[in-house]
């Protein structure tokens, strides 16, 4: 499967910082996507109408195009790749992509925590891929996922503006699965009552 390019992608890339290399330039990829989100302005924007903090498909279609570059695809992703996507979801205060960035976020975020919590992973095409259902790779993570991942995905979630549904209900997966030791500290991060 190969990742929509966005439409201002089509051409070759201008800047050799969005061709990720390796999951730290993946990284940095990800915060000029979200530069552009809070500015309006910058690579990613560029031949197209984008107003300062929101997100549409084609700021989306970046993301996954980073996330799924031949140089990272079969690598899980990092948690700075993760904490790039919370900084793009916090960022974006209007969302014109239908809900695409919240699917993408969740997965993202499952590929790391089942990966750092030693678990074996689908490439990321795969995975982070609209037409795969996250609970087709992670449900079987779910009672193996490491409890500091679940105290670290808890901690980018506390206080934060975005309520990305998707995340709280997978993070509800994980917890029902691992539950005890952290049952006291998430429902103060967490509003489970969707």
């Amino acid at each position: 499967m190969s990742a929509a390019v966005p439409k201002s992608a089509e051409k070759s890339v201008e800047s050799p910082s969005l061709e990720p290399s390796c999951r730290d330039t993946a990284a940095h990829a990800l915060s000029i996507v979200r530069d552009g989100v809070i500015t309006g302005e910058g690579p990613t924007t560029k031949g197209r109408v984008h107003f300062s903090r929101s997100l549409d498909a084609d700021d989306t279609a970046w993301c996954l195009r980073i996330l799924t570059a031949t140089a990272v695809n079969d690598q899980p992703v990092s948690r700075a790749e993760a904490e790039r996507l919370f900084e793009i979801n916090e960022a974006a205060t209007e969302r014109t992509d239908g809900g695409r960035f919240d699917d993408l976020l969740a997965k993202a975020v499952a590929h790391y925590a089942a990966s750092a919590s030693g678990l074996k992973v689908p490439p990321r095409s795969v995975a982070l891929s609209a037409d795969t259902e996250i609970e087709s790779w992670a449900p079987s993570y779910a009672a193996k996922v490491n409890s500091e991942m679940l105290e670290w995905i808890a901690g980018q979630m506390r206080g934060k503006r975005q309520n990305n549904r998707r995340l709280m209900a997978m993070v509800a997966t994980f917890v029902g699965a691992t539950a005890l030791p952290l049952a006291g500290q998430l429902p103060n991060v967490l509003d489970i009552g969707m």
